[in-house]
């Protein structure tokens, strides 16, 4: 039976270029749409799938998925459904970051963090839009940038407009499955745009009378910009929500909190409220990031914080 990349999504219908470099459109055998498959998305960008090969109409029909290496997931805002997945198979994921005109919470950015730790895959933090920015708002970002290097995600400072920093964003995602996200209007089109201009990506400008951006990229899909180097773009998401977390797991996905929970005097210390607590000596040595530990605690109660930048 045939094999394919999934490198676009509409929900209905999937783009599958074959092995051969053929494109086919295809649909989802009903029976396998409906399969114990607890997301609004059975197959994401991202997925290698096997399918049924209709030469006279050029469309197929997907028979399976293959198992995954990894996906990006998050809560659905389809309430019928529990899940979203944003692609598949990645090999790296840019979460794109702005200070204003959208702008991006601190909130945001540990909550997606989390997520990708869960489920091993690595992020870049990009901040785009630098050649917008005051001196201010620049030491800002670096200082922000900065204390995500201390706990080990690379941050880089780009601008989609003049290509900043374009060769180190090259050299990153070359030969690899790349996945960009973040909010409406951060740039995540742009951004591809400027790595292959014959792609020619619509972008759209930011709606003034809200300060967010417009969903210009409707539906995921990947793009090769490189031989063997591939770059997916998804829709803006406004929120991320967390799926299926046990509060007692989100400390092992906070890289500095986890450096310092063995030397915590109990085995199972939450870092909330227990005596002889490692992480909680270390936050107050300033060796863990005061806001960072907060969204830990209000992911640990549930709550939802909206830290800015």
């Amino acid at each position: 039976m045939p094999r394919g990349l999934v490198v676009k999504s509409t929900g209905i219908h999937y783009w599958v270029k074959s092995e051969s470099g053929l494109m086919i459109q295809c649909t989802v055998r009903g029976k396998m749409r409906t399969q114990g498959i607890k997301s609004t998305n059975p197959i994401a960008v991202g997925d290698w799938v096997n399918y049924v090969h209709d030469s006279q109409h050029e469309s197929g029909n997907i028979t399976s998925v293959e198992t995954r290496k990894n996906y990006i997931i998050r809560k659905s805002t389809n309430l019928s459904k529990q899940s979203h997945i944003i692609a598949a198979n990645v090999d790296l994921a840019f979460l794109v970051v702005t200070l204003s005109i959208p702008e991006t919470t601190r909130m945001f950015i540990d909550r997606f963090l989390v997520s990708a730790e869960a489920y091993h895959i690595p992020v870049v933090l990009l901040f785009n839009k630098m050649d917008l920015y005051q001196p201010q708002d620049i030491e800002r970002i670096e200082s922000l940038a900065q204390i995500y290097r201390n706990i080990g995600y690379d941050s880089i400072q780009i601008s989609a407009h003049i290509k900043t920093n374009y060769q180190a964003l090259t050299d990153l995602m070359r030969y690899k499955f790349t996945v960009l996200a973040g909010h409406s209007g951060v740039g995540k089109s742009s951004i591809i745009n400027a790595l292959n201009s014959n792609l020619n990506l619509k972008v759209n400008k930011i709606s003034l009378a809200h300060l967010t951006g417009k969903h210009t990229t409707t539906f995921a899909e990947m793009h090769q910009w490189e031989d063997q180097s591939y770059v997916i773009d998804t829709p803006g998401i406004r929120a991320f929500g967390l799926l299926d977390f046990k509060k007692e797991e989100f400390a092992q996905y906070f890289p500095e909190i986890l450096k310092w929970s063995p030397d915590c005097r109990f085995q199972n210390c939450t870092h909330i409220h227990e005596p002889g607590c490692a992480v909680k000596a270390a936050l107050n040595r300033g060796e863990i990031d005061e806001i960072r530990f907060q969204n830990y605690q209000a992911m640990y109660f549930g709550d939802d914080d909206k830290h800015r930048l």
